[in-house]
């Protein structure tokens, strides 16, 4: 019988996977706690069922997550018996950051690049698997399946393997680490349908309720928690979810009545923005996220 598109996807991540497991001596799963995250661990728990995942959980924490996905992640990894490390960078220029600082360069690099690339320096991992996808942003477009990185995580997008068809080449030279990004080929709608058929547990926030908000630089922002009112600014209660989890800080959400997944499937077949299009951090230039790549970012 043909497998379904979906199962097509689940077939193809597997592969990639197992590919990365035989040829890298020691891999890690990159754990943001969002969506993507989720289906990753489902997919790594088929891949090598019924033994349990062969690799560690990486988590890099930068203080300043919505409190429902730092439960979540805690929840998630005692349920599934996961080796989960949490990296923080507790140097006093990353600690002195405030909320207000959450959408800047220097942010960026020091709350999370710099504690991603410790982390996997101190656990001396050659390949880190991540949930990036070809149609979230641009730069994540020009990615490979299997990324080549430099020593220290650094990306040169120009410094890449062909891949062709399923066939990768996953050996590393000396001085070389990898990125694998297993759903790199999936869209958005993708993601949900197969949250939807595997019945994956994922953060409450991507569902739509009533929340406390405001309104800055044209994305809705959570007040409470993380985040306070400006004097000038109006705080109401709008219904609204998020389409992307990251810093309750710099991390938007969009007006919305999808509650369900179903509603949020019919919303994105609507829908012409990307999902990062709420997220600050991606907005500083025209090739931000870009930047961030070439320094070692996700």
């Amino acid at each position: 019988m043909p497998r379904t598109y979906l199962e097509q996807l689940e077939a193809e991540s597997i592969h990639i996977f197992r590919e990365a497991v035989a040829e890298c001596k020691r891999p890690v799963l990159l754990y943001s706690i969002g969506k993507d995250s989720s289906v990753l661990l489902r997919l790594a728990q088929k891949a090598f069922a019924p033994a349990p995942i062969p690799f560690p959980i990486l988590h890099v924490d930068t203080g300043f997550k919505f409190k429902e996905m730092t439960d979540f992640r805690d929840q998630t990894a005692k349920e599934l018996g996961l080796d989960l490390i949490i990296e923080r960078n507790f140097e006093d220029e990353a600690v002195a950051l405030s909320a207000r600082d959450a959408a800047t360069e220097r942010y960026i690099y020091l709350k999370k690049t710099k504690p991603l690339l410790k982390g996997l320096e101190n656990g001396a991992f050659d390949c880190a698997f991540g949930g990036a996808r070809r149609d979230e942003e641009k730069s994540r477009a020009k990615e490979r399946i299997f990324s080549v990185r430099g020593a220290h995580g650094t990306w040169n997008p120009k410094d890449q393997r062909p891949e062709i068809w399923d066939i990768y080449n996953a050996k590393l030279k000396s001085g070389q680490t990898m990125r694998a990004f297993p759903i790199s080929n999936w869209t958005e709608i993708d993601v949900w349908r197969y949250i939807q058929q595997e019945k994956i547990p994922i953060v409450g926030l991507y569902f739509a309720k009533p929340r406390t908000m405001v309104r800055r630089d044209g994305a809705l922002y959570r007040v409470g928690g993380h985040l306070s009112a400006q004097s000038h600014e109006e705080v109401a209660t709008i219904t609204c979810r998020y389409r992307t989890l990251g810093c309750e800080p710099s991390t938007g959400a969009v007006e919305s009545a999808a509650a369900t997944i179903e509603e949020i499937i019919d919303e994105l077949k609507q829908s012409k923005t990307s999902e990062r299009s709420s997220r600050a951090i991606d907005k500083a230039s025209e090739s931000a996220m870009e930047d961030k790549k070439r320094e070692g970012y996700f």
